[in-house]
């Protein structure tokens, strides 16, 4: 793999993975469309530590708070101690599609039509989320129901063009909360699914006994997607305090309508 080739998929992963557009989806639809080719175990892990990392560092207070919260448990700090149990909570179900539909999701999901169709429908869902939704609850707000029901919301992620940021965010809005906390909330409990993805996925690679993830390009993809993904938490979180998620709406919406007049025209009638 080229440098140019490993920070593509680095900003890629960092832009996709937490913004509501899905980013199995581009990276199937890349390699399907364009022919560029996924880089291997070893590099998807790096890039998921690469997100895990951007986590870690935006939301460092967050982590701060509910580590003491466990350790020296008290009044003062309950709300931190109830949000780290209800982000343990929310991954379950998303632990359990992984582990049981993982060779579905690698196979028979991963079709460009299937990924057009949820592309849309997960659009459409965002949209009226966002639009009929009453968007005034904030973390603190957060309930054990929110948490399980944002979780299931989590566990369709396993399907190629949901987005699991898109999933967790609808799921969140038609609970009432505000734009701003359900993206909070859905980034602060992607740490835990991308923490277990990458040890899952972790082992394999000692299973297989590959050792190149120190080469130039390897790296630069790595500091890449830590990048992009710190700056697209950071400035969408920002977005969303003034504006409206439509924008992802329309873009799932026309890569939807792209992605199935390709189709038409490659496997359709002539």
């Amino acid at each position: 793999m080229d440098i140019a080739h490993a920070i593509l998929l680095g900003i890629i992963q960092g832009l996709a993975e937490f913004l509501p557009i899905s980013s199995s989806a581009h990276l199937v639809l890349l390699e399907h469309y364009l022919g560029v080719q996924e880089a291997g175990l070893t590099f998807d892990i790096l890039l998921h530590v690469g997100t895990l990392v951007a986590l870690i560092a935006y939301f460092w207070q967050d982590w701060q708070g509910m580590a003491a919260a466990l350790w020296r448990p008290g009044r003062h700090n309950r709300f931190e101690r109830r949000l780290f149990w209800y982000l343990v909570i929310a991954t379950l179900p998303g632990a359990a599609a992984g582990y049981f539909l993982e060779k579905q999701a690698e196979t028979i999901f991963r079709t460009p039509t299937r990924i057009a169709v949820l592309l849309a429908v997960l659009g459409i869902l965002l949209y009226l989320a966002d639009r009929v939704a009453r968007h005034q609850r904030r973390l603190p707000g957060i309930t054990l129901k929110d948490a399980v029901l944002v979780g299931c919301a989590q566990a369709l992620a396993i399907m190629p063009g949901v987005s699991r940021s898109g999933s967790t965010m609808t799921m969140g809005l038609f609970l009432g909360l505000t734009r701003e906390t359900a993206a909070r909330f859905s980034f602060l409990m992607s740490a835990p699914i991308i923490f277990g993805a990458g040890v899952h996925q972790g082992l394999k690679l000692l299973k297989s006994g590959a050792n190149n993830f120190l080469t130039l390009p390897y790296v630069l993809g790595f500091l890449a997607a830590i990048v992009s993904s710190y700056l697209t938490i950071r400035y969408l979180l920002r977005f969303l305090q003034r504006h409206t998620f439509i924008i992802f709406v329309l873009y799932r919406l026309l890569l939807a309508f792209v992605v199935l007049g390709l189709e038409y025209y490659q496997v359709g009638p002539k």
